[in-house]
């Protein structure tokens, strides 16, 4: 796995040897920077702005967002082998300056009061595809106002995952790479 774009392009992120975490392809994240940058939809650009990454894995999504420019990325994820690696990986790409790294699970953390006093460009949610409970996490988001007026969600799911989505959830844009389904909304 790599950086795709920009000032890291190229730099190798490390993976977890552990079969219990499913990294974001390099094909599927770059169809998602395309879809931010060329879409009619959102007005949004990665640079200067603010990422939340939760279910953060390796942190593949977020360390791409520091090669192109964000601001702060905010990564959350709590299995400790993981944990590892994405602290590795921002070590290894000299990103601890603009990284911040939770240690919870992601359903507990819209009561850290960093994570709620902050607001959002882009949330990029990617939890495991057997999770069920995503509504809860956008119900959340919803509540506590994080994501930015113009602000996106950006969901990444098993294609066969139908289970719907909230209803006071704005769906922009919903693409199928592989078995990837990626949703963008706010």
């Amino acid at each position: 796995m790599r950086i795709i774009s920009r000032s890291l392009k190229g730099k190798k992120i490390l993976l977890p040897k552990d079969k219990n975490t499913r990294p974001l392809r390099d094909l599927v994240k770059e169809s998602i920077f395309n879809l931010i940058k060329h879409s009619n939809k959102t007005k949004l650009e990665i640079l200067n702005s603010d990422i939340l990454d939760l279910f953060s894995g390796s942190g593949s999504f977020g360390l791409e967002c520091v090669s192109r420019g964000a601001k702060n990325v905010f990564f959350v994820e709590n299995y400790p082998l993981v944990l590892e690696i994405l602290k590795k990986n921002i070590n290894l790409l000299s990103a601890n300056k603009i990284c911040q790294v939770f240690e919870k699970n992601c359903f507990e953390i819209f009561n850290n009061e960093k994570i709620i006093n902050a607001k959002f460009d882009f949330i990029f949610i990617d939890p495991p595809f057997k999770e069920d409970k995503v509504n809860l996490i956008i119900k959340k988001i919803k509540e506590t106002e994080i994501l930015k007026k113009n602000g996106i969600i950006i969901l990444h799911r098993h294609r066969k995952n139908n289970s719907g989505l909230d209803k006071n959830l704005n769906i922009l844009d919903e693409r199928t790479y592989g078995i990837s389904k990626i949703t963008i909304a706010n």
